[in-house]
């Protein structure tokens, strides 16, 4: 061996090479940057220790974007802090590039995006994709350009030269706790409140409210962030704020507006000219600065979930950086989440309604078709799908302006089934749902496959007729249109959903989630497919249900003025929320039910999903871990996992899921031991990967 050389110390595989290139020169101080690679591998999520070279000393500040040498390939990252010293214990390889000396992260985004990474078992690198938009270079330049030259905007007071706008809270004076959670924001205090606003339209409805909320933030000097689920919901919104504040202050995010728009708005909230932040999910990490309140609506809606790993939900997101930030909190829906209703019962947050007395003269009439007076003035009520009641309502209302009928399912005829013995009707070649070709074509057909199934028999009970197992937005509006000759008939649905309809006369079809706002508000109301609805397999049937049939019936005008919302479900529970008009005491009711049960959110539920072999050896690693920590869990499963999509044999025959549910006094130990046995199995590669996904409202 020769001697010329010192023997390198024996390094483990991912770790930096420890070669430094010659004539480097380090910076003199803070001569070492912890860095953060971008991947999502669960063993590589934590910092890495890299030498500043002198010549990147000024650009290599914290929160940069970085080029790095990583086991022998050019990864990007991202610079966490700098320091005096390392404790790797090996010679550090100097950083390759910044790629941007914008600061992109700030302290306080970081701290949040390790806190959800920590929450939701997931990697930091998978959390900052989601919070930090893609870069736009030509942005970049301009920004700095503006801040060398000392000419970025200043704030919005100082801009303007004029007071702050004052806002008028007349939305809040009809609801509890209303005026004092305005007073308690504008002095710049850090209230939490669960709002349940009355009306969805008009200058009382929820983007007036919020926009007062914000407005009164904003005269005590501090920034806000404001999450709604679609661009639907956040043009309104933008448009109340706009009338209340300056538009300059306000920065709009939603990744639907493209790269540019998106990025230069966040370069607007990190350099402080814009103080508010509204958008979609991804919005809850923006960089405002001086943050004093954090507003969610809607917090039932699943558009909040982030649809990659980690599936972190915005309203989670939010709530851990109010506590972080002490930042006021607004969770607003025209239905309450059971999520919600937890913290309430808790007292995190106080909850903001409205007495019976306004909300008798706020909210429209709601008739039941399926109640004993309705079945015995009509027998057919009970299997129609527009029973008379309805169809009243309908032709009634259409003399005093437009009339919103909410079906459950997009299409024509979405599903079918045996007619004899009600069974979903299957392919015969890959077990796919059966539905029709479309409006013109009897042919039943797979969804999944598009096998056309002519002579098609039922596999249980050999019967080959079929029926239609549900009826879609375009039927449901052919055949309104029949019943009602001369009147026009909008659809929502889909790829073609309306952001609002006018005043006049028309029948309104939108499959749920996708109704229009009448600016004045639907003189009428049918909410159809409830039962449909309700029968879902899923924990949260029941409540998605009811927010839905809320966020529907706010649309519609005053009892008063002649509003009436018919419902045609049977489900005495559900149905009663909406009959008397109680969100609350429904949100209330469901969480009772799922503290008795142990079931989610009274305990949180993690779930792994793989190959039988992968998720066995997983959950026996955790389960040991936990035992030797003196924690014992309740777990449900193996079992098979019920593919949505068109799957591939193997993939169903192998794939199965086990939850795991713990109390939350036990969830930092227990997601600290998940995470950490996911990076284990991941650095030793022995088995498959399994998917670790805590919280998930789709898994029960």
């Amino acid at each position: 061996m020769s001697t010329d050389q010192p023997a390198q110390p024996s390094l483990l595989q991912g770790f930096p090479d420890t070669r430094i290139p010659k004539g480097v020169v380090l910076a003199e101080r803070l001569p070492v940057a912890r860095i953060l690679v971008e991947s999502s591998l669960p063993h590589l999520d934590r910092p890495f220790d890299y030498a500043v070279p002198a010549a990147l000393d000024q650009d290599a500040q914290p929160g940069v974007r970085v080029k790095i040498s990583f086991n022998g390939q050019d990864l990007s990252g991202w610079l966490l802090e700098r320091v005096a010293e390392s404790d790797a214990g090996h010679t550090l390889v100097p950083l390759a590039k910044v790629v941007s000396p914008v600061p992109a992260l700030t302290p306080a985004v970081r701290d949040l995006v390790t806190a959800v990474a920590a929450r939701y078992a997931g990697t930091i690198s998978d959390v900052l994709r989601v919070a930090i938009p893609p870069r736009v270079a030509k942005l970049e330049r301009d920004y700095l350009a503006g801040i060398g030259a000392g000419t970025d905007e200043p704030p919005a007071e100082v801009q303007t030269g004029a007071e702050p706008l004052t806002p008028q809270p007349s939305a809040w004076a009809d609801y509890h706790n209303g005026p004092a959670f305005l007073r308690h924001l504008s002095a710049g205090g850090s209230p939490r409140a669960a709002l349940n606003p009355l009306q969805g339209f008009g200058p009382s409805g929820w983007p007036q409210l919020l926009a007062e909320a914000v407005a009164a933030n904003h005269l005590a000097g501090r920034g806000a962030i404001v999450i709604v689920p679609d661009n639907r919901d956040l043009d309104r919104l933008e448009s109340a704020v706009a009338a209340l504040l300056p538009s300059h202050v306000v920065a709009r995010l939603t990744a639907e507006d493209g790269p540019t728009p998106r990025y230069r708005n966040f370069l607007r909230l990190l350099a402080g000219t814009a103080t508010v932040a509204i958008g979609t999910r991804s919005a809850a990490y923006a960089p405002v600065h001086n943050l004093g309140l954090v507003a969610c609506w809607d917090d039932g809606d699943d558009l909040h979930i982030e649809q990659r790993a980690p599936y972190a939900h915005a309203r989670e997101v939010l709530l851990l950086r109010a506590e972080q930030e002490g930042t006021a909190c607004l969770l607003a829906g025209h239905s309450r989440s059971t999520e919600v209703q937890r913290l309430v019962a808790a007292g995190w947050a106080q909850p903001v309604d409205s007495p019976r007395t306004v909300l008798r003269r706020t909210v429209p009439r709601v008739l039941n078709t399926a109640d004993s007076f309705e079945q015995e003035r009509d027998r057919l009520a009970a299997i129609a799908r527009l029973p008379g009641a309805a169809w009243r309502a309908a032709k009634e209302g259409l003399e005093r302006g437009p009339v919103l009928v909410q079906v459950a399912r997009a299409g024509y005829a979405p599903s079918l089934a045996c007619e004899t013995c009600r069974e979903p009707a299957r392919c015969q070649t890959c077990q796919g749902p059966l539905a029709l070709a479309g409006a013109d074509s009897p042919m039943p057909q797979c969804r999944w496959c598009s096998t056309p199934a002519p002579d098609w028999r039922c596999s249980h009970c050999g019967g080959p007729r079929l029926r239609k197992g549900a009826t879609g937005v375009l039927r449901t509006a052919e055949e309104l249109g029949r019943a009602f000759p001369g009147k026009p008939v909008v659809t929502s649905a889909g790829d073609h959903v309306k952001a609002t309809v006018g005043d006049a006369q028309a029948l309104v079809v939108a499959t749920v989630g996708a109704e229009p706002v009448a600016a004045g508000g639907y003189a009428a109301a049918l909410l159809l497919d409830g039962d449909a609805l309700l029968r879902r397999e899923s924990l949260r049937a029941g409540e998605d249900t009811v927010r839905r049939w809320f966020n529907a019936a706010a649309l519609v005008r005053p009892a008063a003025d002649g509003g009436l919302v018919v419902i045609t479900a049977g489900d005495t529970t559900a149905v009663g929320a909406l009959l008397r008009w109680d969100p609350a005491g429904y949100a209330a009711r469901e969480l009772a039910l799922r503290a008795e049960l142990e079931l989610p959110p009274s305990v949180r539920i993690a779930s792994v999903t793989g190959p039988r072999a992968a998720v066995d050896h997983y959950i026996g690693a955790v389960t040991a871990n936990l035992a030797s920590a003196g924690i014992t869990l309740r777990t449900a499963g193996p079992a098979p996992v019920l593919l949505t999509g068109q799957p591939t044999a193997r993939r169903a025959e192998e794939d199965v899921r086990t939850l795991l549910f713990f109390p939350y006094a036990q969830a930092a130990p227990v997601v600290r031991i998940l995470r950490a046995n996911r990076a284990a199995a991941a650095a030793k590669r022995t088995v498959e990967p399994v998917q670790l996904r805590l919280d998930g409202v789709d898994v029960l």
